[in-house]
């Protein structure tokens, strides 16, 4: 019996890290998650270099802050479409509520970007809604240390 339950044990844990090789190295158990499956548009040219560029430019915006980033983005898969947000500091993603509010706040920070403005969206876009364009297929944001949230972006 004991055999058994360790053969079953082994599997379940494969199985886990499979789905999430991240885990342990990027971020802890992700411990809580949400779908998003609004599509209010079609970037059309998303890919691997587009997302790589929307994230070169976001660290270059944030390293020429006259302050120390206080959380960092970076992409991970073979396509690029796995984001991640780790907050670097204790405070910034103290809990979920406040790395709601990062996102918010990067709401705000990417509502007057051309991408919105030219298609009339700058009233009703998120910043989720922007990484749906960008066909990121999910977004890991955690406080590096005990908590991880994740959005999984689902397209028609």
């Amino acid at each position: 019996m004991f055999r058994l339950l360790a053969i079953a044990l082994c599997f379940v844990a494969t199985s886990v890290a499979a789905q999430d090789k991240y885990v342990g190295y990027y971020y802890p158990q992700v411990n809580s998650s949400e779908v998003f499956d609004r599509q209010i548009r079609d970037a059309g040219a998303a890919n691997k270099r587009v997302r790589v560029d929307f994230l070169t430019n976001l660290t270059k915006a944030q390293l020429a802050a006259p302050e120390s980033p206080r959380f960092v983005f970076f992409a991970k898969g073979e396509a690029s479409s796995e984001l991640i947000l780790v907050g670097l500091d204790d405070d910034v993603f103290s809990s979920i509520y406040r790395a709601r509010a990062v996102m918010a706040q990067m709401t705000s920070n990417i509502r007057q970007s051309p991408i919105f403005v030219d298609q009339g969206l700058q009233f009703v876009a998120t910043f989720y809604d922007l990484l749906q364009m960008l066909e990121f297929d999910t977004l890991v944001i955690t406080d590096g240390e005990s908590w991880a949230h994740k959005v999984e972006f689902k397209r028609n």
